[in-house]
């Protein structure tokens, strides 16, 4: 077994763990040790892990199976989804703005990766391939940590509510009508509830984000009110972690009940590519309703 140490980086959530090559495959015991941390945490960090796309594709797997990117984002059709100012193809940058720029800056909304579909997702994986020297940093907010400290009587809203996520909302907030009737169609609205549970620990998180558009069977304007409210609690700076990323980083955070926003940089001074893999979530994992 290769130890790990596992270093707290914010009073309620995330750490970093040091001592581990995930580069290469992991040993039972080790695998156990990260994942248990994962749970505990929900973000964490392995600094300056340099993992190229086959290695993060097999650290990922040992989470459970990829999706596969779809819609806007340029590495649609592989496992990975771009967050980059950089052309695919020719490494150019790309103009502000361009479409692609346009649908990447819904990445500064808090959000949760999937929400808006199906089965939403377990958890993502970012690395910094090429990291600008200031801005891009990515905040995280745990609406796990949040939950205890709700009050009484926004928990019994929330309990039993459920909220339509819609990708296509996300975007209009960005750019109203930003999706074709085509691309709109690829994600249907779907709903969850608001809270759910930790398998593993039982604990409760608020399930929302830029995706969730209004609750069910409530008039619209007093969903959305009820949501800003709970977000507005979710993203308070006790309940967040800023990380300033250094080329090489891997971040892992559980889209269960964490949610995540970018920070602007330059982006007609600065070149950035990040890589992120986004791993399935469990159909039959139980929530609170």
């Amino acid at each position: 077994m290769t130890p790990i140490t596992v270093t707290r980086l914010a009073p309620a959530f995330a750490a970093r763990i040091d001592g581990a090559d995930i580069r290469r495959p992991l040993d039972e015991p080790t695998w156990a040790a990260i994942r248990a941390a994962f749970d505990e945490h929900s973000v964490l960090l392995f600094r300056g892990a340099g993992l190229d796309d086959e290695s993060q594709v097999a650290f990922s797997l040992r989470f459970g199976a990829l999706e596969v990117t779809r819609s806007m984002n340029p590495a649609a059709g592989t496992p990975f989804a771009r967050q980059s100012n950089l052309d695919i193809k020719t490494g150019e940058v790309i103009p502000a703005e361009d479409r692609r720029m346009i649908y990447q800056l819904a990445n500064m909304f808090w959000h949760s990766d999937s929400s808006f579909k199906p089965v939403p997702s377990l958890c993502s994986i970012l690395t910094g391939r090429i990291v600008p020297p200031e801005g891009g940093a990515t905040e995280f907010a745990s609406a796990r940590a949040a939950y205890p400290s709700l009050p009484e009587d926004l928990k019994r809203r929330a309990e039993h509510a459920v909220v339509v996520h819609d990708f296509a909302w996300s975007r209009d907030q960005v750019r109203p009508g930003f999706f074709t009737a085509e691309e709109r169609a690829v994600y249907p609205p779907v709903r969850h509830a608001l809270v759910r549970a930790n398998p593993v620990n039982g604990r409760r998180a608020l399930f929302l984000g830029a995706h969730a558009s209004h609750v069910d069977g409530l008039p619209i304007d007093e969903g959305r009110a009820l949501l800003r409210t709970l977000l507005d609690h979710v993203t308070q700076p006790a309940f967040v972690y800023r990380h300033e990323w250094q080329a090489g980083d891997l971040v892992i955070w559980d889209n269960r009940c964490v949610l995540h926003r970018a920070t602007p940089y330059d982006t007609a001074r600065y070149q950035r590519l990040m890589q992120r893999t986004t791993i399935a979530g469990d159909p039959a994992e139980p929530a609170v309703r």
